[in-house]
């Protein structure tokens, strides 16, 4: 069907004109792509091209085709040739490098894009089509990835120019890079790159996308494709399921495009038909293991013996390796046409008997010849080939890097066995080789009049797409093309049977045919037996329904017989303890459902307990700390007379102590059960004890900067910071920090508290802070100090003195502060018991940070270095040469 047109444009090209805000709005990634046009350059005119022509250039390098010929005419290309594209990490400094195809060859779409080429030369040829005009090609490789398939749909459409060369306007024409392209593989790629296409009117044209989506000419008005929507096997599946009596079946799907709208139009036409599904599951191979095992263990559980896989060949290979594992109960298998002809798939014998449809098989002469003419020279021309000339022979060609050895001229292509060189059966390279074909048909029928063409004419894609529509053609191998309104094709499949052969081995047997042509009721044709599942003759019963075990309900399918529902396994955390029930009910918040979901069982309560394997660590350090304090505290008292000790306030050094060992005492308040009691104390003794620790060590920083401005002529420092001072300076600092806690515990105390929420399967039993200000007031305030103490530390450190303690003072501070920082992060990010942890282990850090710091040179010198342990020593008197 043609478009009517206003002033020589079709109506779809002026509302494309009128509605070119949205192609910005849709498609802000077209500055990514490729080419730089803003919202009011598209209406400019050639003075705004000339007064800032940095505007029309192209950003990046374009994406080069792996596959390429000139032409009068060049016809695009895209297959899904590699599986993944190259990752980069984004610094957002400099402009991303050029995306490249990585990972591992699919040799069938080179054997794809290969035919493409084929079919050009093959209509290079001839003289009856396209006399005098060489059709040209751009093969590109879309990765799988529909990022690059974007990126190349943009160069299809803008050109591969560095800058626009039409003096006239900033766009270059109304014709595109490419009138038309084949291509690509995936459906969810070729929705992508349709959806931008469609908006120019260039013609997209796919041999194996089938996705029942794409026949919406509303959102996709320029995709056509030359096999059969999954509408049609959708409705040929339902058919053939009817016909043989199945009322009771399961349903398993990929999770994509493919799968996703196939099976929703399968289970539309399955309900048409009065057939009861089962189940239906879904899966995507990059899914966790345990999705494919659950997936494979309701296809086991299910008491349908007729299963109907709309999977993909990737996926396919992953299910039925899981069900290997385990082989569940005799099946008949229904496929799709994506894995039913897949030879990969008959080392599986319990798939014996699978019927399906698949694409009719086809000969296309000559292709295996050039698919076979491919020398090591030829090869070196194109990277594509030399890396799959490299790949399949496992050799590194001259000229070339990789490979584990060099190529020396002995490898044969012709002894190759891959999908490559396969062509048994040509069944999706027939459709490349049609829908090439195809668009050189409409280009045949917008340049050429009766048997003359102009190399020069002028044309959009718009008309290519209206010419398109009309085509209707016989190939060379007697195929009949031709498109629907939709853009599909006239729907024909083969019944394919999966037969035991007198090897033992399985092979396909067509065994009857299907289109969707002839009158409704008339389009099964049978021609042969089928051999059902274990080979045998009659065909299986597959009928409604057990009973639905405890752990799932019963879901009655609306518009189905009564006896036809689902049995849906319970939600998580619901369960249904009795057969047949109609609905889950959710457990208590402190239970969980077991394994099978029938009964609630009390959730496990996870906290910090004494026997815990980390507790035990934790307290070990704890009582070693401890432990290190008293004895340092034996040492410094036995030693009290000493000048060292008695250096820079002896009393502050007791009572540092003193406090350092509650530090490392209070850590075990952390573990064990919650309690109102534990929950209060722990929280308070930390803050008080770590205060009255960084109390001391601040007097005896300020001790040390006092010390040292008394030694100067008239000064009086020491007066005002003598023992008294001190003293009172540590219960000021030590008060205040009671004060918070007092009105913390009065306002808000921390209290036990289940924590529900953080598991879903446990319960974590831990100390609530009542108030987040009360607790991050206690250590804002230990933190204060310790910055404090730290500054006026590192401002003493360099005063003269062989014994200068503002040195330690400020590395124990520095260790102190440091672990403090860390912590905050690792407790709000720590799950469950482990928060206690984090918060222990910050206490006991900070503690021996402290106790080594300080006091281990004292105690060095006390125990091995008696001979400096004096006044003179200790004022400098006397050169150190240890510290």
């Amino acid at each position: 069907m043609g478009h009517s047109t206003l002033n020589g444009k079709p109506e779809q090209v002026l509302d494309l004109e009128q509605d070119m805000e949205q192609v910005f709005a849709l498609h802000p990634a077209m500055q990514d792509s490729g080419t730089v046009i803003t919202q009011g350059e598209y209406h400019a005119g050639p003075a705004a091209c000339k007064a800032d022509l940095d505007k029309c250039r192209l950003w990046i390098e374009p994406q080069m085709p792996v596959l390429s010929m000139n032409g009068d005419f060049i016809i695009g290309g895209i297959f899904s040739i590699h599986f993944t594209t190259r990752s980069e990490q984004k610094t957002y400094t400099r402009q991303p490098l050029q995306p490249q195809c990585s990972g591992s060859m699919n040799f069938r779409e080179l054997h794809f894009a290969r035919a493409m080429e084929f079919t050009i030369h093959e209509i290079n040829n001839r003289t009856d089509l396209l006399p005098g005009i060489t059709l040209g090609y751009q093969i590109h490789d879309s990765c799988t990835a529909v990022p690059m398939s974007i990126k190349v749909a943009f160069q299809f459409a803008n050109g591969m120019e560095p800058f626009f060369s039409d003096n006239e306007s900033c766009s270059k024409s109304a014709a595109a890079a490419v009138p038309a392209l084949v291509g690509d593989s995936p459906s969810t790629s070729s929705i992508s790159m349709t959806r931008m296409l469609g908006l120019f009117g260039i013609p997209q044209v796919s041999h194996y996308a089938t996705c029942a989506c794409l026949s919406d000419k509303r959102q996709y008005p320029a995709f056509l494709r030359t096999i059969p929507s999954d509408h049609h096997q959708a409705a040929a599946l339902a058919k053939m399921v009817k016909h043989f009596g199945w009322t009771w079946i399961g349903a398993v799907r990929s999770d994509t495009d493919y799968g996703n709208y196939g099976m929703a139009s399968f289970l539309k036409a399955a309900q048409e038909e009065g057939i009861c599904v089962e189940y239906s599951e879904s899966y995507y191979r990059t899914e966790p293991r345990s999705k494919l095992e659950r997936v494979a263990n309701v296809i086991r559980r299910s008491t349908a013996r007729v299963i109907v896989a709309f999977l993909n060949t990737g996926d396919m290979r992953f299910l039925l390796e899981e069900l290997a594992r385990q082989p569940p109960p005799p099946l008949q298998w229904i496929g799709s046409e994506a894995w039913i002809i897949e030879p990969e798939f008959l080392r599986f014998n319990m798939c014996a008997g699978a019927i399906g449809f698949g694409i009719p098989r086809s000969v296309i002469p000559g292709l295996r010849e050039f698919l076979l003419d491919l020398s090591p020279e030829q090869a070196l021309k194109s990277p594509l080939l030399t890396e799959f000339w490299e790949s399949s022979f496992s050799c590194s060609l001259k000229g070339s890097s990789g490979g584990a050895r060099e190529c020396d001229g002995s490898e044969d292509i012709r002894a190759l066995q891959n999908p490559y060189t396969d062509t048994s059966q040509l069944r999706i390279t027939n459709l490349v080789y049609k829908a090439t074909y195809a668009i050189a048909h409409a280009i045949h029928g917008v340049i050429c009049n009766d048997s003359q063409c102009d190399k020069s004419a002028k044309f959009t894609p718009w008309q290519i797409l209206d010419q398109l529509k009309r085509v209707n053609f016989t190939t060379n191998n007697g195929d009949q093309v031709s498109f629907d309104s939709s853009g599909d094709p006239v729907a024909v499949y083969e019944l394919i049977n999966w037969q035991f052969k007198k090897d033992g081995g399985l092979g396909f047997v067509t065994v009857g045919h299907y289109d969707s042509s002839r009158p409704r009721g008339q389009e099964f044709s049978m021609s042969r037996a089928i051999s059902w599942m274990e080979g045998e003759r009659e065909v299986p019963r597959s009928v409604c329904s057990e009973s639905c075990p405890p752990g799932t309900r019963k879901a009655v399918q609306k518009g189905k017989p009564v006896c036809c529902y689902d049995c849906i396994p319970c939600a998580e955390g619901e369960i249904s303890n009795k057969t047949d029930s109609l609905n889950c009910v959710p457990c208590p918040p402190e239970f969980w459902p077991n394994t099978q979901r029938d009964s609630c069982l009390p959730k496990p309560v996870e906290f910090l307990s004494w026997d815990d394997t980390l507790s035990l660590i934790l307290t070990a350090f704890s009582i070693t700390g401890a432990f290190i304090t008293v004895c340092v505290t034996a040492v410094f008292y036995k030693h009290r007379t000493s000048p060292i000790v008695r250096a820079n306030n002896s009393e502050l050094s007791f009572l540092l102590l003193f406090s350092l060992t509650l530090c490392f005492l209070c850590s075990l308040t952390f573990i064990g059960q919650p309690s109102e009691w534990s929950c209060m104390l722990r929280h308070t003794v930390f803050g008080i004890t770590f205060v009255l620790c960084i109390s001391c060590v601040l007097g005896k920083t300020i001790v040390v900067l006092m010390a040292f401005r008394a030694t100067l002529p008239g000064s009086n420092a020491m007066k005002w910071f003598g023992p008294p001072q001190q003293r009172l300076s540590v219960l000021t600092f030590t008060l205040k920090q009671v004060l918070i806690c007092v009105l913390w515990l009065t306002i808000s105390p921390p209290s036990p508290l289940k924590n529900v929420k953080q598991y879903k399967e446990r319960i974590v039993l831990e100390c609530g802070l009542g108030s987040a200000i009360g607790f991050w007031a206690v250590l804002g305030y230990i933190g204060f100090l310790a910055l404090l103490c730290f500054i006026l530390a590192f401002l003493a450190r360099k005063l003269p003195d062989n014994f200068n303690e503002a040195k330690f003072i400020t590395f124990s501070m520095l260790i102190f502060c440091a672990v403090w920082v860390t912590f905050i992060p690792a407790y709000v990010s720590s799950p469950g018991k482990f928060t206690v942890a984090v918060e222990i282990f910050a206490i006991l850090a900070s503690s021996f940070g402290l106790i080594i710091c300080i006091f281990t040179p004292k105690c060095f010198i006390i125990m091995f270095r008696p001979e400096q342990n004096t006044k003179k020593h200790i004022m400098g008197k006397v050169p150190s040469k240890y510290f």
